[in-house]
């Protein structure tokens, strides 16, 4: 008996550390147990919700979604920039780079192999690179739709210009992110863009999505922008004007035209130009839309506001008569000759022929002081404020001390500077009876933008009936005439600077000019810039732009002609009724 107890009493100890241990490895279990519930189903902050954040962050990915830029259209609503849908190619350096396809893909992307070699390896290691920007849909589909590793696509919207070359230089142009950098599309580019979105969507390991989420936050698109230019007659001064530098074998031209009412700006073209759908080989010096950013010497165009001064100190009518015998006049070193001796003429006159004598006679009598002032009144050397970039203000010096040359070149329009833009403006005053209105570059809709009172209505009117006389038969300027229309203007021709001062054989062209003098609607400026040849002179090489695209104008604004030929009017008479 004794030996059996002594068994039972040794075998007990032997038992208690066998509970032990099970006990210990319950409560693991049930930790561990409860662990996986806390994790997998309680919502604790260190539970379901702790994973669920995590794999979310592994798993979900958030995306921007593009934004439509702002459509910018004419006046009649003909679109001149909109916004494509395009697809960019992007690849996964790390799942692309050891692919055996890595020829093929190379191929459907019409790159060189070395070239896409070369790319993947300054992004090694990396997430992401581009392979191609703003492929168009149908051939990125055909690209994606081969399954190359790593190789994916987003949407994104790519810039068109519908009117091209023709008005390349006004509306500018976007960068590949869509960002204006140049032109109206750079000046108004807050305006245009768009606020992009953001969407979810889950991806696998792969990094490729799975499946879409939602859209977190829509795109916002940007706002449309209506210029005031009209395109048909926007292409029609393209033409003419590209007829007519190549015929002169010039260096460049410009043509501005405005409403000489509101001061809407109807046409503004350049040449040279550039294609803004295809900027391979394009130029920087094709990219200036010279109307705004180019100044030049107006030359004789400023004959006109000299004609204000003398008006305006009540020493002179356009009937006053001025002797410019003998052909020439000498003040100081510098001599100032007609092409002949005029004679004794009437102020009208002396502006028809362009005489230097007889300007030098009026700069001379009235002093430099109230031709400057005028020139300041019609807003020379003024910023126009039109938020193009670039825009260049022009130059009317103001000097304690004037050389007597420079007091007798400014009545001549040399010594300042002006943009065409600056002297079509300037030439709106004599259009509106004396009042200039501010510049637009858009549509002006409802009330008209306050102008100011230059000079006095019927100041306005006599030197727009002294205009209409330099393109009558014995101006300068016959060749700017407008069958069926009554028009003025003013011719100047400008020696070009040089490093050494003003070059002998080397000018600009210039004509501003407005129609119909019987009742304004449109103010031109052409300028020519180094024509080459016999035809150098304002009335040979811009006249007849100014011509043919005021005929145009009119005609596309329905102005009703008020002269006609006299076969026309006969016939009219004839059969009773009115042409």
């Amino acid at each position: 008996m004794r030996a059996v107890s002594r068994k039972r009493t040794e075998k007990i100890p032997g038992m208690w550390r066998l509970y032990l241990v099970a006990g210990l490895l319950l409560a693991m279990l049930s930790l561990l147990v409860g662990r996986v519930l806390s994790l997998q189903i309680l919502e604790t902050d260190r539970g379901y919700n702790f994973l669920q954040d995590q794999g979310d962050a592994r798993s979900l990915r958030g995306a921007e979604i593009p934004a439509y830029r702002g459509v910018i259209t004419d006046r009649r609503g003909e679109p001149l920039a909109v916004s494509t849908p395009v697809v960019s190619l992007w690849a996964d350096p790390r799942l692309l780079a050891g692919s055996e396809r890595l020829p093929e893909l190379a191929e459907a992307l019409g790159m060189a192999l070395p070239d896409l070699q070369a790319r993947l390896r300054r992004y090694d290691g990396k997430h992401f690179m581009y392979l191609q920007r703003h492929r168009v849909p149908h051939e990125a589909r055909d690209i994606l739709a081969m399954r190359f590793p790593g190789v994916y696509g987003e949407r994104e919207y790519r810039r068109f210009y519908p009117a091209g070359e023709v008005a390349a230089q006004l509306i500018g142009f976007t960068n590949v992110d869509d960002e204006g950098i140049a032109g109206l599309e750079l000046a108004y580019n807050d305006w245009l863009k768009g606020v992009p979105g953001k969407k979810q969507y889950i991806k696998n390991l792969k990094g490729k999505m799975v499946r879409d989420i939602g859209v977190v936050q829509p795109a916002r698109p940007g706002k449309d922008l209506r210029l005031s230019i009209d395109m048909r007659l926007q292409t029609l001064q393209h033409r003419e004007l590209r007829k007519a530098v190549t015929a002169a074998g010039a260096a460049s031209g410009s043509v501005v035209t405005l409403d000489a009412r509101t001061g809407e700006v109807l046409a503004m073209v350049n040449y040279p130009v550039y294609n803004p759908n295809s900027r391979k080989g394009m130029k920087a010096a094709n990219m200036r839309n010279r109307a705004i950013t180019d100044t030049y010497e107006p030359g004789s165009t400023m004959k006109s506001m000299t004609l204000v001064a003398a008006l305006e100190s009540g020493r002179y009518t356009t009937e006053s008569l001025i002797d410019t015998s003998p052909g020439w006049i000498r003040v100081g070193p510098k001599t100032y000759p007609d092409p002949r001796n005029y004679g004794e003429i009437t102020l009208s006159r002396v502006i028809e022929k362009s005489s230097q004598v007889g300007v030098t006679k009026l700069a001379v009598e009235l002093g430099h002081e109230p031709i400057w002032e005028v020139f300041r009144r019609f807003g020379i050397g003024e910023p126009l404020n039109t938020g193009f970039p670039g825009e260049s203000s022009g130059l009317l010096p103001n000097r304690a001390r004037w050389y007597s040359t420079e007091r007798i070149s400014l009545a001549f329009g040399y010594g300042i500077t002006t943009t065409p833009l600056q002297l079509a403006r300037a030439y709106t005053v004599f259009a509106n009876a004396g009042v200039q209105r501010p510049v637009s570059l858009l549509a002006l809709d409802g009330a008209l933008p306050e102008g100011r009172q230059v000079i006095a209505p019927d100041i306005a009117a006599q030197v727009l009936q002294v205009l209409h006389r330099v393109t009558g038969e014995h101006g300068t300027a016959r060749k700017a005439r407008v069958q069926g229309y009554q028009v003025g203007g003013k011719t100047g021709t400008v020696h070009k600077v040089g490093p050494q001062g003003y070059i002998d054989d080397a000018y600009v062209a210039l004509f501003a000019g407005v129609a119909p003098v019987n009742d304004p609607r449109v103010v031109t400026v052409v300028l020519i810039n180094e024509p080459q040849g016999e035809a150098y002179g304002g009335g040979a090489a811009a006249a007849p732009v100014f011509s043919a695209v005021t005929d145009g104008a009119l005609r596309l604004l329905g102005v009703t002609p008020t002269e006609f030929p006299e076969d026309v009017a006969a016939a009219a008479a004839t059969q009773g009724g009115a042409a």
